[in-house]
């Protein structure tokens, strides 16, 4: 058979055409191998994470300090306090690198903390940036959790109520909805205050069929909601050298100190005792 012979044409057009399906075909094994890869690293992810954070992002756990006052009245109330459970409470002003969730307690090491709660709205429309994922960690790390609402209160209660129903999805073992009120009104009185933060616990009351724990502080509560919230469980700040958060009020929670100290937390953060046992604790969580 005689050789077929081609014009330069043909040849050309023949020649781009093998180039352009020898491109296509590289094209495709360079797309599958894209695929593979990040099919691969995804399967790997967490072997990935492991070993990247064992070798190359160890936590590295701060020597933070307080002043001698402040450690000595810690020590007094931990001392006081040892068949109560304790907690802490944060919010996007603690950075997620800073806590190793599994490693976490106070008192040199020796008394672990059971429960965090997380602030997870503010106002009419502002959500917490960390919520979400130190919502997620704790029950990773099976402590018990509570989100809680910054009330704003020249806001309002129902709009305030919505967000934080709207960011927040309690399940059971989580505590009630939490409610904290520290700020005086500069457009309303204090009765129409009054008047608004019930409308925001009935609200998520109705939600979730229980009574909100309300927050704030000592002085804050004795001077404005005493006698309006006392069948509401009740959590304290108070700072003080103190034996309790209140010497006329049953407490729930009390936040002890905003400068606490823990291990496996490289910033302080504040610390809360639980007004009972773990197995307390429990019971008081939504069913």
């Amino acid at each position: 058979m005689p050789q077929k012979k081609y014009t330069k044409k043909t040849a050309r057009k023949v020649h781009s055409n093998r180039r352009k399906n020898y491109f296509f075909r590289r094209k495709i094994v360079l797309a599958i191998l894209v695929i593979a890869l990040i099919g691969t690293g995804l399967y790997l992810k967490q072997s990935i994470s492991y070993y990247y954070a064992l070798y190359f992002n160890k936590f590295i756990h701060k020597k933070l300090h307080n002043s001698e006052t402040e450690t000595l009245r810690i020590q007094k109330i931990l001392s006081n306090n040892l068949d109560k459970t304790y907690g802490f409470d944060i919010s996007h002003y603690q950075n997620r690198e800073d806590i190793k969730w599994d490693s976490l307690s106070i008192g040199n090491k020796t008394i672990p903390l059971e429960f965090v709660v997380m602030r997870a709205t503010m106002g009419n429309r502002n959500a917490d940036k960390h919520f979400d994922e130190f919502w997620e960690q704790s029950k990773k790390h099976n402590l018990i959790r509570g989100a809680y609402h910054f009330y704003r209160a020249d806001e309002d209660p129902v709009i305030q109520a919505n967000n934080f129903l709207e960011n927040v999805k309690l399940e059971s073992g989580d505590l009630p909805p939490i409610l904290d009120i520290e700020k005086i009104p500069k457009r309303k009185t204090n009765k129409k205050l009054i008047e608004d933060l019930k409308v925001w616990c009935k609200i998520v009351e109705e939600t979730y069929g229980e009574k909100p724990i309300i927050y704030t502080y000592y002085h804050y509560y004795k001077d404005f909601l005493k006698g309006e919230f006392d069948d509401y469980p009740l959590w304290l700040a108070n700072y003080n050298d103190v034996p309790t958060p209140s010497p006329d009020a049953d407490w729930n929670f009390w936040q002890f100190t905003e400068k606490g100290i823990v291990y496996g937390i490289n910033t302080k953060v504040d610390l809360d005792i639980y007004n009972g046992s773990s197995w307390s604790l429990r019971r008081l969580t939504i069913d």
